[in-house]
């Protein structure tokens, strides 16, 4: 099993929009072989001293899936391609972190 955290930093404003086509395409990625956990977050401000300020324009995706050969079809997806043509005028910026589990 491996871990995802995708930061996608996106133009001032256009949060909510690029929410609302993540939110419709999280089913069919929910179907693909392998994915375990896929689902959009967002900062949630907090008096915690060790959080940063919370960020307006940021979409936080955690996933989980059964292994690299699910993430790379998924990369690779009609409905993946098709999502990113929807938001590409939303999105500065796309930071992967691929983990796996500490033993």
């Amino acid at each position: 099993m491996i871990y995802v955290i995708a930061t996608i930093e996106l133009v001032p404003g256009t949060r909510p929009d690029f929410v609302r086509e993540f939110n419709a395409n999280v089913p069919n990625v929910l179907a693909e072989d392998g994915c375990i956990e896929y689902a959009p977050a967002i900062d949630l401000q907090t008096s915690i001293a060790a959080q940063g300020d919370a960020r307006e324009d940021v979409v936080t995706v955690v996933e989980k899936w059964s292994d690299t050969e699910a993430l790379e079809a998924h990369l690779i997806a009609p409905h993946m391609l098709s999502f990113r043509a929807k938001v590409k005028e939303f999105v500065k910026h796309v930071a992967l972190q691929v983990l796996e589990p500490a033993v």
